[in-house]
């Protein structure tokens, strides 16, 4: 009873935090003249909704409604996305998955902004909280859609994508992402880049346009349920119980599912087979177990990976602390009472270009409200991600980027002055409906 009166009780305004001195952005009025504006200016005026109100479904009043729900509801039969997966093989041996919409793109010009996705810790194209966004993002204009194109990046063992090399992914292993957009920029070298993220996948992508300042490959980023300080959240996961015993165990289970699916593929004698056969040994590990175990050893490549311990791994892979080092819009959107990720910055940094949004309630990538017909929720964060693509792939004018060339070497497509890296694509393609997720693995995280 007690949390229905505090759904009557909450506000409902979004509090946003715009850095002491946005950035000058350029922006094309109407598609004829270029002026420039603040980046706070073009915000208020682009992303509306971002000021309105977002009322949660009266029977999902709190974060841990509005997450549980996001893993237990059943949204087979809704945002239903036909994709095109593509494989490539990275130069360290190792495979990821790109799954494009729509599936027969032909109509489209080759200038049509592409939204590139990252999902969150387990999760895929399959994923609710990405086909809410993408499905009606990529309908055509005259349905009332964007018109756009969009390319899930799945990592390395996830939705269906082989381990193929001793090493799986992290919060702040950036290489992949990096490697999957010289194949995109290159496969379409015309079309604006915008980023998409969701809560692991928003932290990578985070630390990648971070790490690339104006080099970025991305035009624009938006990232949901960021987990920023990762050390921060883990701790206060563990401090009450449903954190510990609901999300945080929750978490390990996937990870050690996902993880038992491909242990046959490490070569038993190398050190991330051992620590694998350690892991998937663990009874009901939290994520912090799974993170000192496992992650911290095969989540990335050498250098920086193994690291020591998993705090170790946090304080590298946190991406707080690197906002001040992002030189392209970067949108961010947490919910006060998401408690998966309790710790989000405070302060709007990133020289400029950082813009930091806390809705009230909302939960873990959930922000249900009611929608037509009794019982029925939809997603209100569609509204605001609709808007910001809209603006910065349509409107926002990007100084030439410091782009590095990319080149064939050996098979493998290359960017110059990076020679560790590189990606070639695998022979054959995988028509991908996806409504559902994999078997033993949670959904919505």
């Amino acid at each position: 009873m007690c949390s229905f009166f505090n759904w009557w009780s909450v506000r409902y305004t979004t509090e946003i935090r715009y850095p002491k001195e946005s950035a000058l952005v350029a922006t094309k009025e109407h598609h004829l003249n270029t002026t420039s504006v603040l980046l706070r200016d073009f915000v208020e005026r682009r992303c509306p909704s971002l000021y309105s109100e977002f009322r949660p479904a009266w029977w999902l009043p709190n974060g841990h409604m509005q997450t549980l729900y996001c893993v237990l509801g059943d949204f087979s039969a809704r945002d239903k996305v036909v994709y095109k997966r593509t494989l490539l093989r990275l130069l360290d041996g190792g495979t990821v998955g790109l799954d494009f919409t729509p599936v027969d793109d032909s109509h489209l010009s080759p200038d049509t902004p592409i939204i590139v996705v990252l999902h969150g810790l387990t999760g895929g194209s399959y994923e609710s909280y990405v086909r809410a966004i993408l499905s009606p993002a990529c309908m055509p204009v005259h349905q009332g859609g964007l018109g756009y194109r969009a390319v899930v990046v799945n990592f390395r063992g996830c939705a269906g994508v082989p381990v193929t090399s001793p090493q799986l992914y992290s919060a702040g292993h950036t290489d992949d992402l990096r490697q999957a957009l010289f194949y995109i920029s290159h496969r379409y070298p015309e079309a604006p880049l915008l980023g998409l993220s969701f809560s692991l996948g928003a932290n990578v992508m985070t630390r990648y346009v971070a790490e690339e300042g104006e080099c970025s490959r991305l035009k624009s980023a938006c990232v949901l349920g960021c987990p920023w300080n990762l050390a921060a959240n883990a701790s206060k996961l563990l401090a009450t119980y449903i954190g510990r015993h609901v999300y945080s165990k929750g978490m390990g289970r996937n990870l050690v599912n996902l993880l038992k699916r491909h242990v046959s593929t490490f070569t038993s004698d190398h050190d991330v087979a051992k620590a694998a056969a350690v892991t998937i040994a663990l009874t009901k590990p939290t994520i912090n177990m799974f993170d000192e175990h496992f992650t911290r050893i095969g989540g990335g490549s050498s250098p920086p990976w193994p690291f020591a311990s998993a705090n170790d791994y946090y304080e590298y892979s946190s991406s707080h602390n690197v906002l001040n080092k992002i030189k392209i819009p970067l949108l961010a959107i947490n919910a006060a009472d998401d408690p998966v990720v309790q710790d989000v910055p405070t302060d709007a940094e990133g020289d400029g270009w950082v813009v930091m949004a806390l809705t009230p309630c909302g939960g873990h990538l959930g922000w249900f409200e009611p929608d037509e017909g009794w019982g029925q929720v939809r997603r209100w964060i569609k509204r605001p991600v609709f808007e910001w693509l809209r603006a910065t792939g349509e409107d926002f004018v990007r100084s030439p980027p410091h782009w590095r060339p990319l080149h064939e070497e050996g098979g493998f497509l290359k960017e110059v002055g990076i020679e560790r890296l590189g990606c070639k694509e695998l022979d054959g393609s995988d028509i991908i409906v996806s409504t559902e997720g994999e078997a033993g693995l949670l959904a919505g995280l």
